[in-house]
């Protein structure tokens, strides 16, 4: 997979993320509901075809579409 493959909200969402933000928090910076951040996170899931928050956190950064 190459560089971009993120939406830049689901970006974002995983920057917040690894910033150890919950759910509610995401939602709130970003302005947006809670189910809209589990839905950007479950894309992002499927897109990188692993089983859960953790796992796409690792492979995203492997990827460096976020950094730390």
């Amino acid at each position: 997979m190459s560089k971009g493959i993120l939406t830049k909200r689901e970006r974002e969402v995983f920057n917040l993320l690894v910033l150890n933000k919950s759910t509610k928090e995401i939602a709130s910076d970003l302005n947006i509901s809670e189910k809209t951040v589990r839905n950007h996170i479950s894309n992002v899931i499927q897109k990188l075809g692993v089983k859960g928050r953790a796992q796409a956190v690792v492979e995203l950064l492997k990827l460096g579409e976020i950094i730390l």
